[in-house]
């Protein structure tokens, strides 16, 4: 449940201070936007508010991806943009919000009602008098949405944040300039009712007696974890129960990190036919699986290759409860699971293979070229450390990353589901920030590819003006190779432009005091990066530029490529795509 940062207060104030006051309340501490001239009231307040800091970034959408960012380790980000202009730059950024389930408020400033009533001509406008047309695009990427007035300022407030903090979705709060600074009787005394409803009593009580039944019949039981079980908050319950059971679990690539992978009943991570061999054994040979919170898009799926029957499946879910093909609507896991664990007796769970641990290629090691195969094995054993927060970028990084296990604690960032390219320098910089909120210090680590980052490398500046200090390893790879993956391997529309990358911090304003930039081109080189000059806690920005082939790519990302592509084109793919490997490697080329 949230906590107030603040002392309570109850009296009138201004709507906007009524606003931020009740974020602070849900623990938020940075808010992330660009002033315009529709919004300058509203940063005014920010600015002024004790306890929360406004940061300013580069453009809408950027700020956008930080609120997310944010949100993944803070419970809620919040975005604040002008009018059209501002709020059409971030709409992609929220949009990722919604598909994946992140708790952003953004709130648009907008011209005064005066304004609005009279249906003037202003600037960022359509021109048509019509100031309602980028709210109503707003409906279907937010849960809800408000337009505030001088007389329901409080209990919209109140109303939408409940629901962005319940459903886990985005939401829109719409200021006109004249009403932010108005001042409404305000109370910050009584705290937000986040209660959720019980379940109807007999529809959960048959509910968990099928699933109890099932469980009790049933030799080989294993658990299979995906992000909603995160997002609807459920992780501490489904601790405790694989704990009592003794259940191995595993994840989905989206529910990577959930629970700490160093657990003894982690088995590893199930991506349907791209699995390692032993998970898709161990998952797909089971008598029952315990589905939790799943979200079965192509990327999480292994490009929909799940070979797991529907006839051993039981599903938990924020909003019902699924035994096989019967579907008990309206009971949510978060009530019901508890009393399941209750339901069932502590008992030993069955021996699972070890986590999967990267072979080494012989010829990987003898190469002096730093290798996909190679580099994430070091990334493993090496690079990442207890309580680091992970941000992966959509392409050779997230699929890279599927295939490591985790240290203790990690949290992992990255948009699988809707993928926007460039996410994760945004995501980054969020993290970063929220990352300070917490007593012990986190280290970041970035992973992100060279086409990626031309998206939304200007954010680099936002992070070297905040004097954040996360580790970035950056994958020079000459252009998009999980497009090239999918298809086009030597279209130009693949390639892009090199820019001097190792100049990045510098052209950004960083000096050399707060920046530092290396280069690795050899194994060799990368191995006494990795043993000496890694610092625990960096005092510096790092950013590390890790030369790979083009044409190299993760096994995960390879063979969801390749099930996605087939989906699409009707034909097999993944035989031509290493016919095609094999031919420049035999031509002399470079993988």
């Amino acid at each position: 449940m949230p906590h107030p940062d603040t002392q309570p207060q109850s009296s009138n104030m201004g709507i906007a201070t009524y606003l931020f006051g009740r974020l602070k309340q849900l623990g938020v501490k940075h808010v992330f936007g660009q002033p315009g001239d529709f919004n300058m009231g509203i940063i005014d307040v920010i600015e002024d508010e004790e306890g929360i800091e406004w940061i300013g970034c580069c453009n809408e959408m950027n700020a956008g991806y930080a609120a997310d960012g944010y949100a993944r380790v803070n419970k809620m980000g919040v975005l604040v943009t002008t009018f059209g202009v501002g709020e059409l730059s971030a709409m992609n950024a929220i949009a990722g919000s919604f598909s994946e389930m992140i708790p952003v408020v953004h709130i648009v400033g907008t011209p005064s009602t005066e304004f609005q009533s009279q249906g003037a001509m202003l600037h960022h406008t359509l021109g048509n008098g019509d100031y309602k047309t980028y709210y109503k695009m707003y409906e279907n990427i937010t849960v809800a949405q408000t337009v505030l007035t001088h007389h329901n300022a409080k209990d919209e407030i109140d109303r939408v944040l409940k629901e962005c903090y319940i459903r886990s979705r985005p939401v829109y709060i719409s200021i006109p300039a004249d009403i932010c600074v108005k001042e409404t009787f305000a109370d910050l005394t009584q705290p937000l009712d986040f209660t959720i409803p019980e379940n109807v009593h007999e529809v959960e009580y048959a509910a968990i007696n099928k699933v109890v039944h099932h469980i009790h019949r049933s030799a080989n039981v294993i658990v299979l974890i995906d992000a909603c079980a995160s997002r609807h908050n459920v992780v501490k319950e489904i601790l405790d129960f694989i704990e009592k059971t003794g259940f191995p679990f595993f994840t989905s690539p989206m529910g990577k990190g959930i629970i700490s992978e160093d657990h003894p009943l982690f088995g590893g991570i199930y991506i349907g036919s791209v699995s390692e061999p032993h998970v898709k054994n161990e998952v797909e040979k089971a008598d029952l699986i315990i589905s939790v919170g799943a979200i079965r898009s192509d990327f999480n799926t292994g490009g929909f290759t799940y070979h797991v029957s529907p006839a051993k499946t039981i599903e938990l879910s924020n909003n019902y409860i699924k035994v096989f093909f019967a579907t008990y609507g309206g009971v949510s896991m978060k009530h019901a699971l508890p009393k399941i664990t209750a339901c069932l007796e502590s008992m030993p769970g069955p021996q699972i293979s070890p986590p999967y641990q990267h072979k080494i290629l012989e010829d990987d090691v003898k190469d002096e070229r730093i290798t996909q195969n190679w580099f994430w094995h070091e990334v493993s054993s090496k690079i990442l450390r207890k309580n680091d927060i992970v941000v992966g970028e959509m392409g050779t990084s997230i699929f890279g990353l599927m295939d490591i296990k985790f240290p203790s604690g990690v949290a992992f960032i990255g948009q699988i589901l809707y993928g926007s390219i460039g996410y994760s320098v945004g995501a980054c910089l969020g993290a970063s920030l929220a990352a300070t909120n917490f007593k012990e210090k986190r280290r970041v680590c970035l992973f992100v590819g060279d086409g990626s980052f031309q998206v939304t490398a200007q954010e680099m500046s936002t992070i070297i003006r905040h004097d954040l200090k996360p580790v970035i390893f950056f994958i020079n790879n000459n252009g998009f190779t999980i497009e090239r993956m999918l298809h086009g391997m030597d279209r130009k529309y693949n390639d892009i432009s090199q820019w001097k990358f190792d100049k990045t911090l510098e052209y950004f304003g960083g000096s050399d005091k707060v920046c530092r930039t290396i280069k690795l081109s050899t194994k060799s080189e990368f191995e006494s990066f990795a043993s000496s000059q890694l610092p625990e806690i960096p005092s510096q920005i790092l950013f590390v530029e890790v030369m790979m082939d083009k044409y190299d790519a993760p096994r995960a990302l390879v063979g969801t490529a390749c099930n996605t592509a087939e989906k699409h084109m009707k034909e097999k793919v993944l035989p031509k795509l290493h016919e095609e490997l094999h031919r420049k490697t035999v031509a002399g080329e470079k993988y």
